[in-house]
């Protein structure tokens, strides 16, 4: 498949899979693909993709996930970049034309169609009617000591059948736990309240790299992190957050959906001018 990559979450530690990322991103007729798992650090360097890059990998349905968008890599580290589609410095005007073919401004019509059976839909272009605020709260500050064990025993399983694209990564070190929660609180055009927690991996680079400016500083780090997705982003950005659903709670959950990445160009001050013959 050809995807235009558009998200990757924060990583996280599995138990079966070691430390993952959620990969996301759609196809060029508009379809949402979830790339799942991929162990994006052990990729090499050199290899990794970015947001708004290209890729062709092969991928097979996942068959023990049930969401129509979710698919597993054959080989996690055979894949192409065979393009990147730039900004514009400004209104995104290309990347508008992919992202935004079907665009929800109603929390509860989508939450619907991921309940139905025949859609199950578990991501999602989202336009906020209003953003109200952003709020941080302290939350675990370890991994599992058990997921630990075995992420570590596992890696010293593998240095022992490193393949040929992995003989100069560096050695492996599990990426520290987030020890805070972000979240928006947003309104829907129905003017209903919703707050859902964010799972980007920017905004845990951004926190690490503010802690690592304010001398680690927890407080100072957060109230940056703030700053940068309230004061900037959601009040200077036309907006749009990129929600995704957990397989584990997308059919119990009141609401099932976090928010996994964000689009943000500039917005359109005034319509294009149209010349006719």
């Amino acid at each position: 498949m050809k995807i235009l990559v558009l998200v990757k979450t924060y990583p996280a530690i599995s138990k079966k899979y070691g430390e993952i990322v959620c990969t996301a991103g759609i196809t060029e007729d508009g379809k949402w693909i979830r790339i799942y798992p991929i162990p994006f650090r052990k990729i090499n360097y050199r290899k990794r993709f970015k947001k708004y890059d290209w890729i062709e990998i092969e991928l097979t349905k996942n068959k023990k996930d049930f969401r129509p968008e979710s698919y597993r890599p054959i080989d996690y580290q055979n894949f192409r970049i065979v393009g990147n589609l730039p900004s514009d410095k400004g209104t995104w005007k290309e990347r508008r034309k992919f992202v935004l073919k079907n665009i929800y401004t109603d929390m509860s019509a989508l939450i619907d169609d991921a309940r139905d059976k025949q859609k199950s839909t578990s991501l999602a272009i989202f336009k906020p009617h209003s953003i109200l605020g952003f709020s941080f709260e302290p939350t675990e500050r370890e991994w599992s000591a058990e997921k630990l064990q075995s992420l570590e025993n596992s890696y010293a399983q593998g240095r022992l059948f490193k393949t040929e694209d992995e003989e100069d990564i560096e050695p492996f070190e599990v990426v520290d736990k987030l020890p805070y929660k972000f979240k928006f609180e947003f309104t829907d055009e129905k003017q209903k309240k919703f707050s859902l927690m964010i799972e980007d991996w920017e905004i845990g680079m951004l926190y690490w790299n503010c802690l690592k400016k304010h001398k680690g500083d927890e407080e100072k780090a957060c109230e940056d992190v703030k700053k940068k997705y309230f004061e900037n982003f959601a009040k200077t950005k036309d907006y749009y957050f990129i929600l995704g659903t957990t397989l584990k709670h997308h059919k119990t959950a009141k609401n099932p959906f976090i928010i996994i990445g964000d689009f943000r160009p500039k917005p359109i001050e005034q319509p294009e001018l149209f010349s006719f013959l």
